[in-house]
């Protein structure tokens, strides 16, 4: 007598998986039902003529219905919530898995145990919570088993093995989820080396008859082994709504799944994957508290970095994010959630393969491998001194990329862009090189990168004269710094383009000049008060001091020194009272 037979079969007690769509009733309302059906279960269990009966089948189909409001109520609420608004919920639930009337009607069964799923208390933490779980286990054991086997042989058989049923049950239920995970992973019988391969019919029916249990910590090794399941099959084997079931219980943090097990969930079904990577950008830009350290724990947590060493995943994940950066016209907070993401990509890659310049050319395929293997590079490893070479060249492959196609090809001037603020550090670099170097003339290939960066849309024409801007108001920030004690107001007056320029430089480049200015040097700390006061004059740019600053502790390589970190910390909490 197989144990794994309990679970098999109930895929045959309601075909198919109903769609719980329907709205719940009002709350009034359902409390009075709530009544209505508890006196009604208690009358039919003191109760066994044939009128009880007919009055039993008579309520089948509202009873149903019933439970399924109920469910849609439960399913949103913790255990605790559940026993506050219904005390007598277990009673309700134990009375309808004790009548064979009910549990033998339509997807009643189904419905009953994922209410009881819903009682159960994922992180016990008192004597009365784990026998509260153990007896909801019980029901559940009781229900998976209801059909197959007449209960006083059940009983028999387990008191002349010296168990109580109560004891059984659970232990029922691990040993049907152990015999049918060493049956899908192939193991080792009776000495001989079998293995066996279900019946896509058999996976499909299991895996909708696990779609109510996969919160149940017992199920998770059968949760677990669905879906690294690798059958030779062209169809897919397990249901869609068991995908959507384990994606849910995982986003909401309900089960904890390995990574393998993760991956192979969303590689197989693409909506999980769309759903995990719009609820982290949930996460990611529903607070505009969301610090960069913060960021970065999301995105790690959400194992979509890890996932995305495959490039069919990275591809889809890479394209919602174009999708938000496009719709939300380039949002800081969306290009710093895109550059953490990929910084952890990288690292994750980099634990795989350590060729990873060759790895990189199948996640960005219409850019040059030259240009990804020279982007992949960690930027803030290279040495001081030895920065300014690895930028030119960087710069001269993203202007040939830019400058030699045309519009509307795949290759367009917006592809590469979007290949280059992946990997931002470079754009620290950057303005780091062209405001600390001693060189009187900026280098135009530092020029060209920054103009590039912070305005990907403009021409070829307009960029070059947006460069020789940008050189003037490089030259004259220098020039100030090196002409003795500096002043807030000089250094502002200085960045300010003259009113007859054809086109001044971008607001935020400007701004993001003077503020690496002001961070960066020691005559800058001295004024570096006075000068964010009169430039934070909006809540726009207020945000945007905000997230530089955010940003400098973050990559904290460029501040070296303490008291420039405390300094950071301090201005940074100051302007997040402001806003």
């Amino acid at each position: 007598m197989c144990a794994h037979r309990f679970l098999c079969c109930l895929a045959g007690c309601g075909e198919g998986t109903a769609l719980l769509s329907e709205m719940a009733q009002e709350p009034a309302d359902l409390a009075s039902d709530y009544q209505f059906w508890l006196q009604k279960l208690s009358a039919w269990e003191q109760a066994s003529s044939k009128e009880t009966q007919r009055d039993t089948c008579l309520h089948l189909s509202r009873f149903q219905e019933f439970l399924r409001q109920m469910y849609e109520l439960l399913k949103e609420m913790d255990s605790d919530a559940i026993l506050e608004r219904f005390p007598s919920i277990g009673q309700l639930l134990a009375k309808t898995c004790w009548n064979p009337l009910i549990l033998a009607y339509d997807e009643s069964q189904k419905i009953v145990i994922w209410c009881l799923c819903c009682l159960m208390n994922k992180a016990p933490r008192t004597s009365a919570e784990s026998g509260r779980n153990s007896w909801i286990q019980g029901l559940l054991s009781h229900v998976l088993s209801a059909f197959r086997f007449d209960m006083k042989e059940v009983c028999l058989f387990t008191k002349s093995l010296g168990y109580e049923s109560i004891d059984y049950y659970p232990s029922l239920l691990k040993n049907m989820v152990l015999s049918l995970v060493s049956e899908l992973r192939g193991s080792h019988l009776n000495g001989l080396n079998t293995q066996s391969r279900m019946a896509p019919e058999r996976m499909m029916s299991l895996s909708q008859v696990c779609v109510p249990l996969v919160t149940l910590p017992d199920i998770e090794p059968l949760v677990e082994a669905l879906l690294t399941y690798h059958g030779h099959e062209p169809q897919e084997v397990l249901s869609a709504e068991f995908f959507e079931a384990v994606t849910e219980a995982f986003l909401s943090e309900k089960i904890v799944l390995p990574t393998s097990s993760v991956v192979s969930l969303w590689f197989r079904h693409l909506p999980s994957l769309e759903k995990a990577t719009l609820h982290l950008f949930e996460k990611l830009f529903s607070s505009k508290r969301n610090c960069l350290r913060r960021m970065e724990c999301c995105i790690k947590e959400s194992l979509l970095p890890q996932a995305a060493c495959q490039p069919a995943i990275f591809r889809i994940v890479d394209e919602m994010f174009r999708f938000v950066l496009l719709e939300t016209d380039g949002a800081p907070a969306v290009l710093a959630a895109l550059q953490i993401f990929t910084s952890c990509l990288v690292e994750a890659l980099r634990k795989e393969n350590k060729q990873l310049k060759f790895a990189l050319k199948t996640y960005f395929p219409y850019s040059a491998p030259c240009l990804t293997a020279a982007l992949s590079q960690q930027p803030e490893a290279i040495p001081q001194g030895h920065r300014l070479q690895p930028l030119l060249h960087i710069s001269q492959l993203l202007r040939e990329a830019v400058e030699d196609c045309t519009d509307g090809s795949h290759r367009n001037p917006f592809e590469s862009w979007f290949l280059f603020v992946h990997f931002g550090g470079w754009v620290d670099l950057a303005v780091e090189e062209l405001l600390l170097r001693e060189e009187a003339e900026p280098p135009a290939g530092l020029l060209w990168l920054l103009v590039f960066y912070y305005s990907p849309q403009d021409r070829s024409q307009q960029r070059e004269q947006s460069m020789v801007e940008l050189k003037v108001l490089v030259n004259r920030l220098l020039k100030l710094l090196r002409s003795g004690p500096l002043s807030a107001m000089d250094l502002l007056e200085a960045a300010e383009s003259p009113r007859e320029d054809p086109r001044p430089v971008c607001g935020q480049l400007v701004r993001r000049l003077l503020l690496s200015l002001l961070f960066w040097t020691p005559e800058g700390h001295a004024i570096v008060w006075e000068a964010v006061t009169h430039m934070a004059h909006t809540d726009a740019v207020t945000h945007e001091i905000v997230g530089f600053l955010d940003q400098t502790l973050y990559r904290s390589h460029h501040l070296c020194v303490e008291a420039s970190r405390k300094l950071a910390r301090e201005l940074l909490k100051e302007l997040q009272a402001q806003v």
